[in-house]
């Protein structure tokens, strides 16, 4: 078992997709369950040259961050109970942060040693968590039948809301002091000082997965049909106005996530028979397929885009445990940067 800070060689593999003839990298060794966190989190550096992605090729799941360009990860935790769902750069890039158990921690990323910024009280449990814009640490902590969101800053805990529903997720809304939190099949959102709580009105019917925009203008989702017959839409909400618009309708999407401007899509599809990676262009409303990924359960492929816009990142067990595959994009997809992401 390697040490934290060990370093271990590159375990890519490149071959033909069997569908479009793209070329796919196998980024992670399957032989090892490896995984990447929430994808509404910031496991990327911005000049995507680096991944933060979890493995448990040391034994037990831990921390590694993955080198773009030479392919070697390095073991970046000895964590005992690491929640690999929370896995995110700071702001700054120079430190990350993570649930071990009931404790939210922080290691910078030159020393290595995690430092215990919040505890979750006894009788309480913790359910999502995200990162907003200022390095505030976003969490729910739920018990007596109650769930409460919090906000850690600088080791200082704050209460911003609480309900008396169960929150099953909870996103900070990029470059804004805002949080959006789902309670069932509803939207709300809040502002940070507790203030402003509101239902937003996505279309009727399921709501499925959301994710902001990196403008943090607006958020996108996947709508659902009553009607199983009917095909699954990736529409658009504005919060500010309550504008709520579709963008396109896609072939059974499971998931979808925004490239850098929102100008494309990455998507993985619900049908086991056509199991495929796709992006769908927003002004041709047009779907490509990138590849098959052929997982056991279509909800673990979760694609995204690198910061840049010039690949595209899932997870597959196709070839054995859960591993990391990419997907160069950059024939197809212009380069975006953080500036290019509309206010």
């Amino acid at each position: 078992m390697a040490a934290v800070g060990g370093l271990y060689g590159p375990e890519w593999k490149r071959y033909a997709d069997p569908a479009t003839e793209w070329q796919v990298i196998r980024l992670t060794d399957p032989g090892f369950t490896a995984g990447m966190t929430a994808p509404h989190l910031h496991p990327f550096t911005r000049r995507s040259d680096f991944l933060l992605y979890s493995s448990e090729r040391a034994g037990s799941r831990q921390a590694f961050l993955l080198n773009l360009k030479a392919g070697t990860s390095q073991q970046l935790t000895d964590a005992p109970a690491l929640d690999a769902a929370t896995l995110s750069f700071g702001p700054d890039e120079r430190s990350f942060f993570f649930f071990d158990g009931p404790v939210l921690r922080e290691s910078s990323l030159a020393k290595l040693i995690p430092q215990e910024i919040h505890r979750v009280p006894e009788g309480f449990v913790r359910t999502g968590f995200s990162m907003a814009t200022d390095g505030a640490a976003i969490f729910v902590e739920r018990g007596n039948g109650k769930s409460r969101i919090v906000s850690v800053v600088r080791q200082q805990s704050r209460k911003i809301a609480e309900v008396g529903e169960e929150i099953g997720e909870v996103m900070a809304r990029p470059r804004h002091t805002q949080v959006l939190y789902r309670v069932g099949n509803d939207v709300w959102m809040v502002n940070r000082d507790g203030s402003g709580k509101r239902l937003l009105k996505t279309a009727p019917g399921q709501t499925g997965e959301v994710l902001w925009t990196p403008s943090g203008r607006t958020f996108t989702y996947l709508h659902i049909p009553d009607d199983p017959k009917e095909l699954i839409t990736l529409r658009e909400h504005a919060p500010d106005d309550g504008a709520d618009t579709l963008i396109a309708k896609t072939s059974q999407f499971i998931s979808a996530a925004p490239n850098g401007d929102a100008s494309v899509f990455a998507g993985a599809s619900r049908s086991m028979a056509s199991a495929y990676v796709l992006i769908l262009l927003r002004v041709a409303r047009r779907e490509l397929t990138l590849c098959e990924h052929h997982a056991s359960d279509p909800r673990m492929v979760q694609p995204v885009f690198s910061p840049d816009s010039r690949s595209v990142l899932f997870v597959s067990d196709r070839h054995g445990k859960p591993a990391i595959y990419l997907v160069s994009v950059a024939k197809f997809v212009e380069e975006t940067t953080d500036q290019d992401a509309p206010r």
